[in-house]
């Protein structure tokens, strides 16, 4: 039940609800209570008990709720009803229209104090700067959410941290994004904090900071702990999302079948939940999946796929990043005018603040398409550009190999001391494989 406001605002508004009626005191309080005593509660001098407050509100004819807090009965389900109809609508791929329905609840839930229904507003408005591609108000509407929520268990307050670890792994900051979702899971675990759905969620979101850092054991194991938990989370779409993240450590781990088989699964439970931002990530996986397994005319289908999807919702960063890897698909297949193209048309969409991994995988397929072209100042440009995102990012996997590029053109130019260094600096990001440098994994669920 809502918390009743105090006395003096409840005397007030019985007195105005009273006179606007055309009630005497006496009419109010008989036959179970005396004038003095409803002239005393409306001079706020007493506290009314819920059974004075009930009767009351029955002869002024309005909701006990209404009278003990100020808010329209059933205000709050009401609002929670409208929620999740702005849910649906984020759902099919409308950003736009969902934030506007959302900025509307906010408002509404924030005028009668409702911060339950406020955070949920926020969270959605996160959710839809992350499909827009605004990380910083992302950030921003999940951390006003997490505040909201500040005297909640946390559990309650883990869709909103995992938004915000989300926009900062979009934004490039790795090893942010697996801090805030590591220092979540251990508090979780070892407080005896045992939420499926919370872990789930966490482990699942990890994941791919984890595979571009190259920290393949953590993401596995987490993996394997989300997949452990799934038998007990009943919310089909974080299902979805689970089945979607374990794909990409099934494919490093070169069980494709698996992954194929994954990723089907997170399909048909996004078709059914007519989830289209998600789908259309699904189709994305699949043309990933689908380049590791060599079918790169499949693999262009998926990813075109992908790209029309999400093009027709808006989602620009979501567009930009699924074009740098069709380009890289469309470069295999001999089509590197169009790769080109592809990249120099979504680049400007891309930075070190926004999507700063597939932003240095445009520029080093650039230098590669130069390289082809024997442009080699403009490749030595683009790997030199490339190299400075994937440090700042700190995605070791990457790095290793752009630095093998680096090192061969280099080298290729007569520069060998240049290229040695560029050997080592990728030597340096394979020394400690399957590690963050972020101390220990966090603690094991009880499973």
């Amino acid at each position: 039940m809502a918390e009743r406001d105090d006395p003096g605002i409840i005397g007030r508004r019985v007195q105005l609800l009273r006179t606007e009626r055309g009630l005497t005191q006496k009419q109010l309080a008989e036959p179970a209570y005396t004038p003095a005593y409803v002239s005393t509660l409306e001079a706020g001098r007493v506290r009314p008990s819920e059974e004075a407050l009930r009767h009351i509100a029955e002869r002024l004819g309005v909701a006990y709720e209404e009278l003990a807090t100020g808010r329209p009965a059933h205000l709050a389900t009401g609002l929670r009803l409208r929620l999740t109809d702005a849910r649906r609508t984020l759902a099919t791929g409308e950003a736009e229209v969902a934030a506007e329905q959302y900025t509307a609840l906010l408002a509404e839930a924030e005028a009668h104090g409702l911060d339950a229904e406020c955070a949920a507003a926020l969270l959605g408005l996160g959710e839809c700067a992350l499909d827009t591609g605004d990380l910083a108000t992302a950030r921003q509407r999940f951390e006003e959410s997490e505040k909201r929520l500040a005297d909640e268990p946390l559990p309650v307050r883990v869709p909103a941290l995992r938004g915000r670890a989300v926009s900062h792994y979009l934004a490039g900051e790795l090893r942010y994004a697996c801090y805030l979702l590591e220092s979540a899971i251990d508090e979780l675990n070892k407080g005896g904090l045992h939420d499926p759905d919370a872990l789930l969620l966490l482990y699942a979101a990890v994941i791919a900071p984890y595979m571009d850092m190259g920290a393949h054991a953590r993401a596995a194991q987490a993996a394997e702990f989300a997949l452990a938990l799934a038998p007990q989370v009943g919310d089909p779409a974080l299902l979805a999302r689970m089945h979607r993240s374990v794909a990409r450590t099934m494919i490093a781990e070169g069980r494709m079948a698996e992954a194929d088989a994954s990723l089907g699964k997170a399909a048909e439970l996004y078709r059914q939940l007519q989830i289209r931002t998600e789908l259309a990530n699904c189709h994305w996986m699949r043309g990933y999946l689908s380049v590791q397994n060599g079918d790169l005319e499949r693999a262009e289908s998926e990813l075109r796929e992908a790209l029309s999807m999400h093009t027709a919702q808006r989602a620009t960063l979501y567009t930009s990043q699924v074009a740098v890897e069709l380009a890289d698909v469309l470069h295999r297949r001999g089509k590197s005018d169009e790769a080109a193209a592809l990249l120099h048309g979504v680049l400007g969409d891309l930075s070190s603040e926004r999507g700063a991994v597939h932003s240095a995988g445009a520029h080093r397929l650039l230098g590669i398409i130069a390289e082809d072209g024997r442009d080699t100042e403009t490749a030595e440009e683009h790997y030199v550009r490339a190299l400075s995102l994937l440090e700042r990012a700190g995605a070791a996997g990457d790095l290793a190999d752009l630095c093998r590029l680096l090192g061969d053109l280099l080298r290729r130019t007569g520069r060998i001391d240049a290229a040695l260094d560029a050997y080592r600096t990728g030597l340096g990001h394979r020394t400690a494989p399957g590690t963050t440098t972020l101390g220990p994994a966090p603690a094991h669920p009880p499973l």
